[in-house]
């Protein structure tokens, strides 16, 4: 009879280097969140169209998008319990179907009351993705790449938010709006299918619960067939805090050192959600307001979107492998751009290039943030950790664009909303700096010891 034994799982993923495993989970993370991004941004694209059909104001339209962030901002609150209470993967799955199934409803919304109902369910399914997949991809990669990979995630979303507005051109005027819905719930639900096949529980989850060593077991060896794991081994975490069976509590997200960190991750994400949405709302109007045309500001909205994500998957390894002071490298380079903006009063094609460098460093900037948001708290609450981050966040998101139309109703230059903005980056390098500082140990400890046998 083989004898029991004692192995920290946390041992054998950081022993590793990124397999096809890895590169699977984070494939199909991208695609949900590609879809995910999509069906978040249709509904603005087809607003139009939805409004002249339906028979729908400025306010109404205004509130169904309202709505939708704060059905997000709760179904933040409750996945992320649920994703730490069952588990990681049967979340994503109910998360998925729940907005594909919404998603195909839209298309037979016909007045403001059920576009309202519809828009909350939808924000409520769609506000658990994100944080989900990035505390499942956390859980199963080095420490090393963790920052990488939940960036590389958020890449997904960007691009599939960049992508409702032309497949909505391209396929409205033809099958009409309710077309443009039907195709996102489909591809929601086809992809849902695809995780239910492929998608895996994170091991350190189950670890951190004491259940499933079964299937530790045979995840593991799907990670890598070489390991030597068998069922009746004992998998613990020894990196982080055992909690055991605590039922989670929000007194969880503040034990030790969290109790520092969580206030600086919440009110950086803030202020860089708030600033985000500043630009995704006011941006566009803001360049027509100094005097170029539509076509000319909404080129240079997306190119700076584009560019803003790139500028954040290129400062991620640097953020993994030295910390997240990284994470002040971008809002410190944004500052001088919207300081110069919003005191300068400049105008043509120089004020059009400064505001486009800042906007790419302040979208690179909430890159910075979203990578480290999860990756501090413990398995068996980082579900919680990283779905509360993305919740409290939403306030600067609702935030952002109240502030944009309380300045550009104001009698301001136009050009003074960047000196107003440039307060975003600048609490955000704050708490970058206070959460290198806090957590600045973590790049030196010693390698973990090699799984224990007993």
């Amino acid at each position: 009879m083989s004898q029991s034994r004692t192995l920290d799982v946390a041992a054998l993923i950081e022993g590793r280097k990124l397999s096809r495993f890895n590169y699977v989970v984070i494939l199909v993370s991208v695609l949900i969140t590609f879809l995910d991004g999509f069906d978040l941004l249709v509904l603005s694209h087809t607003a139009s169209y939805i409004a002249d059909e339906v028979g729908l104001d400025k306010i109404q339209l205004g509130e169904i998008f309202s709505i939708g962030l704060l059905g997000m901002m709760l179904g933040g609150f409750f996945f992320g319990y649920l994703g730490d209470r069952i588990g990681r993967r049967p979340t994503i799955l109910l998360s998925t179907c729940s907005f594909g199934v919404l998603t195909l409803l839209f298309a037979l919304a016909n007045s403001y009351e059920s576009l309202m109902v519809l828009r909350f369910l939808n924000g409520f399914a769609l506000g658990a993705m994100l944080p989900l997949c990035w505390a499942l991809n956390i859980e199963f990669v080095p420490k090393r790449y963790r920052s990488t990979v939940v960036t590389i995630i958020m890449v997904g979303f960007s691009l599939g938010s960049a992508m409702a507005g032309p497949i909505t051109v391209w396929l409205a005027p033809h099958v009409g709006w309710q077309g443009v819905f039907v195709l996102g719930g489909v591809l929601t639900l086809a992809a849902s299918v695809l995780l239910f096949f492929t998608l895996p529980e994170s091991v350190r989850f189950l670890a951190s619960k004491r259940k499933g060593p079964e299937k530790i077991t045979a995840t593991l060896k799907r990670m890598d067939s070489s390991l030597d794991v068998r069922p009746g081994d004992r998998f613990v975490l020894l990196d982080e805090p055992d909690l055991g069976h605590k039922e989670f509590r929000v007194s969880q997200l503040f034990i030790g050192r969290l109790k520092w960190v969580t206030p600086m991750i919440w009110l950086g994400y803030s202020a860089s959600s708030m600033a985000m949405y500043f630009l995704a709302s006011w941006s566009p109007l803001v360049y027509q307001y100094a005097g170029f045309d539509r076509a000319t500001a909404s080129w240079v909205s997306s190119i700076a979107s584009f560019s803003g994500a790139m500028a954040g998957l290129a400062m991620m390894r640097f953020v993994d492998t030295r910390g997240p002071y990284m994470v002040m490298i971008y809002p410190l380079l944004a500052l001088p751009f919207l300081l110069v903006l919003g005191i300068s009063g400049m105008q043509g094609t120089a004020f059009l290039m400064l505001s486009l460098i800042g906007a790419v460093f302040v979208k690179g900037s909430h890159y910075g943030i979203l990578s480290i948001a999860g990756v501090f708290y413990p398995s068996a609450i980082r579900a919680n950790g990283a779905g509360w981050a993305t919740s409290i966040a939403k306030i600067g998101s609702i935030l952002g664009p109240l502030l944009g139309a309380y300045v550009l109703n104001s009698g301001m230059p136009v050009v003074k909303s960047f000196l107003v903005l440039a307060i975003c980056p600048a609490m955000l390098a704050a708490c970058a700096f206070a959460i290198g500082h806090l957590t600045r140990h973590d790049l030196a400890v010693d390698p973990l010891p090699a799984p224990s046998q007993t």
